[in-house]
């Protein structure tokens, strides 16, 4: 077995790698839009099949259609160690957020074929459906299937905008598996992923070493008032959706100050009906995320969003629905896998801070059934979920280099 100390990625085929990958769904201003189950998500997806195979990995689907490449061990009676992330975008996404954690694995792993190192443990690379819930809500989906989270059923019943059902669209691509989700067990799962947000940027540290994930709740609310002609209609006897709605977005970002500052708290999307210029607004349907580190916390800031809407629109002439759908627990990490972390980064002599997520991840759910950890590296002014996402060459090197370390570092420790 060579020693670990000489296992080094190649920072230029990744680096290549991710760039040839980015062509799927490339946009004009430099970033990404694969939203999950679409075509562009089917192509990335045989791409990703085609490179694991290429390589003597087996190829996994499981029935919301998580991808598993699974390179063989010494003790394959051993849980096999995971890494991975995910490869679908946000509409105007970055060429880093997901896809770095899924080919930084599949470097790490190339690594290991092309040396002939054996590990004890097998280890996969997990491409995880629907991370980004911008196409179907709630996001990390498919994680949270496996993690016994949310059931397949409901899944399936998702739809996007447009009425297309999860289940239907992961149909059509040709990915819905025949494996059962969660019936495959890992010893342990690392998640490289770029921060999505200024701290290590600003402190000039190139890992971040993950200690958990803040909470995470969202909403949706709809807001009912009454169609009318804004030229006939006096200001008195209106009952206009839209202005209950903005006195809302400037509550719900009052709330979430109220906390802060650790809280965070934005309205992120909006849809106004009919939406004609001469028709005062009757229906405004928009969302709500609050995060914060104590569930408690978000407790707090819950009972505030439904006394606020009761009322503000209450007080507007207005009726309201609203549901929380979405409610993701503050997560804190496996200590033995953050020790691995830490010491791998310590291995390539990169300077680290300890911090937790900001941003919700696979990694939050698959937390609950097996030992979980991430590892961050920085992106330029903290800018993420935007077409301008940018990380560095010997940052994308720099996490999969600390990656490979602690999987070797864990799969040691198994032996």
């Amino acid at each position: 077995m060579p020693p670990t100390q000489n296992l080094q990625i190649n920072s230029q085929r990744l680096w290549d790698t991710i760039m040839e990958t980015a062509q799927f769904g490339a946009t004009a201003k430099g970033g990404i839009c694969r939203l999950t189950l679409t075509d562009l998500d089917r192509k990335v997806r045989d791409w990703f099949r085609q490179k694991c195979e290429a390589f003597g990995c087996t190829v996994s689907v499981d029935e919301v259609g998580n991808m598993f490449a699974r390179r063989p061990g010494r003790n394959n009676a051993l849980s096999p160690i995971a890494m991975g992330s995910h490869l679908d975008t946000q509409p105007t996404g970055g060429k880093f957020d997901g896809v770095l954690g899924v080919l930084g694995a599949l470097e790490a792993l190339r690594t290991l074929h092309e040396t002939g190192y054996e590990t004890n443990a097998p280890i996969e690379i997990v491409n995880w459906t629907n991370e980004e819930g911008s196409r179907f809500a709630p996001a990390m989906l498919a994680s949270g299937v496996f993690a016994g989270v949310f059931t397949p059923d409901y899944a399936y019943g998702r739809t996007d905008r447009d009425g297309k059902t999860f289940g239907d669209e992961l149909t059509r691509i040709g990915y819905r598996g025949p494996e059962k989700a969660g019936s495959r067990t890992f010893s342990a799962m690392f998640e490289l992923h770029i921060e999505q947000g200024p701290i290590l940027e600003d402190e000039q540290k190139m890992i971040g070493i993950v200690q958990g994930v803040q909470g995470m709740r969202w909403y949706e609310v709809t807001v009912t008032g009454q169609e009318a002609h804004t030229g006939a209609t006096p200001m008195r006897l209106r009952k206009n959706a839209l202005v209950g709605a903005a006195r809302m977005v400037e509550r719900i970002e009052a709330i979430a100050l109220e906390h802060a500052p650790e809280a965070v708290g934005a309205v992120g999307l909006i849809e106004n009906k009919p939406n004609s210029r001469n028709v005062v607004p009757g229906e405004v349907f928009f969302t709500v995320d609050f995060r914060h580190p104590d569930d408690k916390v978000l407790d707090v800031m819950e009972q505030k969003l439904r006394a606020s809407l009761a009322d503000i629109l209450t007080a507007a002439k207005l009726t309201y629905e609203e549901k929380r759908i979405w409610d993701s627990p503050a997560v804190k990490f496996a200590p033995e896998l953050i020790d691995c972390v830490r010491a791998g980064t310590q291995k390539a002599g990169f300077k680290s801070r300890d911090m937790i997520s900001g941003a919700g991840h696979d990694a939050a759910y698959v937390a609950r059934v097996a030992p979980t950890t991430m590892i961050f590296v920085p992106c330029a002014g903290g800018i993420s979920h935007n077409e301008a996402e940018s990380t560095s060459f010997d940052e994308c090197a720099a996490g999969a280099q600390v990656l490979l370390n602690a999987v070797l570092e864990f799969d040691r420790r198994l032996g």
